[in-house]
């Protein structure tokens, strides 16, 4: 039996062929009209010699260009590469390589970063956006306006990639989350009957498109209920506000951080939100009197778990059943939760243990990494996220802390290893650890102590520039301690615990 997440557009536009599935500024989409461009943009990944299961890679803020691109790719077979648009160019070749991409879309806008990733990787890009793109290469718009459109849409398994997800980890280099046509289908169909989704409904489309969240709950559920999306490219609260207050959004999806804005804008109190029927919090957990106050001013909010593994979404705060603050919720239909202690065992109620999940949401594995996937999943199913929780009598899940040394900085994921990994190749530098401090705004802000090599000298704002220069802006350190040594185990392993935090305290962070 096939299954093709692309089904859920196709559907829509079937249904309702002339309602608005997106708007971005004047810009209005109707459904027929977005499901004309995703077959288009099938035909010419056709035309360019794509085949099913080859991969497309996506570099695109929140603009009509996604979706189209994202639909078009899935209907031709293809498996997206979702990529941030603030990699620099080594994080995108590493993407493209690791992959196999046959081809790159990117914004003209982040066309620099793209056009040297894509050419260290020897793939081939295309450039999309009213910018000029690089000398030589071809605009998307151009090519998919002469194209003649791909009908139907190409009959996958439900076992088949439809997404490649990349995800970090304390051990290294990014790794694929493959994400199945079963997997995102469920989990957009789970989150959307849940929120109760109607077409009548009108999502605010603030998180990114690239990130797993914005994905399943914001495009694909709002979509695959016929609703309309409005897509913000850049959050910003008070740009946020005008636009629920105009679209009368009933519908928004965010992380912690974006609803601290809210609260901390005085456009708010200015701001007609009654439209909003619900609020969702999801990618770090929010504080209890940010849940409590978003509930008060703006519109009852529910937080969830979940991890790009999981499709993302295992837990909520169900609409339908009584929340409780500082909690995940409780597993979606179809998914079973667990907490284990260090030997696999389950725990009782009330003790902490790792988070373990398991069911039609879990990724297939890891992109080529067979030794990661079985790391991490078990033989019978269950993947270790490495998240310790708790679990009251009542089947309600409390993240205590993370087995993982991640960083959540402002919604986004940073992975202390691959900004050592960077900051290692500085000439000067003996030894570094990164790690994270508490930060009002952004939640945890990314912090660095460094030791330098004998003889030479370390500059800390030097080496933060370096840094900056070579990763994404959201990870390089803000915070940079240049200190005599760092704290050890027997073994010579740097035991970041035991590092004097104190002279890094938390506060405004050294640029956005």
């Amino acid at each position: 039996m096939g299954l093709n997440l692309a089904t859920l557009l196709d559907q829509s536009a079937r249904h309702a062929p002339d309602h608005v599935a997106l708007r971005l500024g004047e810009l209005a989409v109707t459904y027929a009209q977005l499901d004309d461009q995703t077959k288009r943009f099938a035909g010419l990944l056709k035309a360019r010699g794509i085949q099913p299961g080859d991969r497309v890679a996506l570099m695109l803020p929140n603009v009509p260009h996604f979706p189209i691109a994202y639909y078009g790719a899935l209907r031709a077979g293809a498996v997206v590469v979702p990529m941030n648009v603030l990699l620099k160019g080594r994080e995108v070749a590493f993407y493209l390589q690791d992959s196999g991409a046959k081809v790159l879309i990117a914004w003209n806008g982040f066309g620099a970063e793209a056009y040297e990733g894509a050419g260290l990787a020897g793939v081939p890009m295309v450039g999309a956006g009213p910018d000029e793109p690089p000398a030589g290469i071809e605009r998307v718009e151009e090519l998919v306006g002469a194209t003649e459109p791909l009908e139907g849409i190409h009959q996958t398994e439900p076992t088949d990639p439809a997404v490649l997800l990349y995800t970090s980890g304390t051990t290294g280099k990014p790794k694929g989350a493959t994400l199945t046509h079963s997997n995102l289908a469920w989990n957009t169909e789970i989150n959307s009957a849940m929120f109760e989704t109607t077409p009548d409904d009108v999502m605010l489309g603030a998180l990114p498109l690239f990130h797993s969240f914005g994905q399943t709950v914001s495009m694909n559920g709002v979509l695959r209920r016929g609703g309309t999306l409005i897509l913000l490219p850049r959050f910003d609260p008070n740009d946020a506000l005008a636009l629920i207050q105009q679209h009368k959004v009933t519908l928004f999806a965010g992380v912690p951080t974006m609803y601290v804005a809210f609260l901390n804008t005085p456009k708010l109190a200015e701001t007609d939100v009654s439209s909003l029927r619900l609020c969702v919090s999801g990618g770090a957990a929010i504080p209890v009197e940010v849940l409590n106050t978003v509930g008060e001013k703006m519109a009852r909010i529910l937080e969830g778990y979940g991890l790009s593994e999981t499709s993302p979404v295992a837990s909520f705060n169900h609409p339908d059943r009584p929340s409780k603050a500082g909690s995940i919720g409780t597993p979606l239909w179809g998914v079973e939760m667990d907490v284990w202690d260090i030997d696999g065992k389950p725990v009782a109620n009330g003790e902490v243990g790792e988070i373990v999940i398991r069911g039609h949401n879990v990724m297939a594995g890891y992109w080529n990494r067979p030794d990661a996937t079985r790391e991490a999943i078990t033989e019978d199913g269950w993947f270790k996220t490495g998240d310790m929780a708790t679990r009251d009598e009542d089947g309600y899940y409390f993240i205590v802390d993370r087995k993982k040394d991640m960083i959540i900085r402002g919604g986004y994921n940073v992975y202390p290893r691959e900004i050592e990994e960077v900051i290692y190749e500085h000439p000067a530098v003996l030894e570094a650890a990164v790690f994270g401090i508490p930060h009002d705004e952004f939640g945890e802000e990314v912090a660095c102590a460094v030791v330098a090599k004998p003889g030479q000298t370390l500059d800390a704002e030097e080496l933060k520039g370096y840094v900056k220069d070579r990763v994404a802006a959201y990870k390089y350190p803000r915070f940079v301690q240049v200190i005599e040594e760092l704290p050890k185990g027997p073994t010579g392993k740097i035991l970041k615990r035991e590092i004097d935090k104190t002279p890094f305290g938390a506060g405004e962070p050294a640029g956005a």
